[in-house]
């Protein structure tokens, strides 16, 4: 962890909730949780059940979140239904007749499903929080896993998970922020590792317009993001999978308290826990400042974020647009 990093102590994203936890970690067609239930992972670091951002229990939403912070609190890092929220606590989270782990309303209508396809039945599986916050869903009969959360990111990166890209048809596996901090719907940003022939990680606007990059990969770190070498070293693994053809990011930390989460905003930030697990901090984010914006001054342009204004051109170059340039919006270069 970095000492010389500037802290600040984290005060949104905690979300209210008064609910019961069951013993077990494991949801199955007979053993499913109804609002406001949870369960808990085997090690107690994860929890999983239904939250309302906003505390009013006016949109329910089922979720995993860290088992730290207080009973009253709690920092979600995946949503289930997240684009179809319940209206009231009637909600249920099962496994259904075709094997799929569903979130239902009170009319047994779906909002969420795992959407696995080729399931026999609702008796070959069972879905287990693991001490990781990976949810899995297993096969009863083969005991290999056939889908998991890690699968399916919403905002957070953490340790043993993977973001990746397939280098034969460019699916990604990334992060997705939320839409705000009251609503985890998805929102204008995403992250993850772009296909090139030196990896860097990216943020994108709308899925496709780039934000923020991490500069490549020179097999240790990113040579984009200062103090990556001294920081991050050992931390970070970039490797991969020639069997699923595919490339991917994870890390593990000796602190494995350490994730990154995206923001609303379009900011990936690294948070730990401190205080003895009690309270969240910030200890970096990008972009950290506007020059660090993708493009920011466009074309032939210069950003310096200690000068008014930010952008100037290259020598020998004058504004595209001076009208734009003078409003200050220097992307046209």
């Amino acid at each position: 962890m970095i000492s010389v990093a500037i802290v600040v102590l984290l005060s949104s994203c905690f979300y209210s909730d008064f609910g019961t936890a069951t013993a077990t970690d494991t949801i199955t067609s007979s053993q499913f949780i109804r609002d406001p239930e949870s369960i808990i992972s085997s090690g107690s670091k994860f929890k999983l059940g239904f939250f309302s951002p906003d505390g009013n229990f006016t949109n329910r939403y089922i979720g995993i979140w860290y088992n730290k912070g207080g009973s009253a609190n709690k920092t979600v890092v995946w949503v289930a239904n997240r684009n179809k929220p319940l209206i009231d606590s009637s909600g249920i989270f099962t496994i259904s007749e075709d094997g799929n782990l569903v979130v239902l309303n009170g009319k047994k209508q779906v909002h969420w499903s795992s959407n696995v396809s080729s399931l026999a039945n609702n008796s070959n599986t069972r879905a287990q929080l693991l001490d990781s916050g990976n949810l899995v869903l297993h096969d009863n009969i083969s005991q290999v896993s056939i889908w998991d959360s890690f699968q399916e990111p919403t905002d957070t990166f953490y340790s043993e998970m993977k973001v990746s890209t397939d280098l034969r048809t460019g699916k990604k596996v990334q992060l997705t922020s939320w839409r705000s901090l009251s609503n985890p719907s998805i929102g204008s940003f995403s992250a993850g590792l772009d296909s090139f022939t030196i990896p860097e990680v990216f943020i994108w606007i709308n899925g496709t317009r780039p934000y923020w990059r991490s500069g490549p990969w020179n097999g240790r770190y990113f040579i984009g993001i200062p103090d990556m070498n001294s920081v991050y070293l050992d931390g970070f693994n970039l490797g991969e999978d020639h069997q699923k053809g595919t490339r991917y990011l994870t890390f593990a930390f000796a602190d494995n308290d350490v994730f990154f989460a995206l923001t609303p905003q379009g900011n990936l930030e690294e948070r730990a826990w401190v205080d003895g697990k009690a309270h969240l901090k910030i200890y970096f984010f990008y972009p950290t400042n506007d020059c660090d914006v993708y493009g920011k001054c466009g074309a032939f342009g210069s950003c310096n974020s200690q000068k008014i204004p930010i952008c100037s051109c290259l020598l020998g170059f004058e504004p595209k647009n001076a009208e734009d340039w003078n409003r200050g919006n220097w992307s046209g270069g």
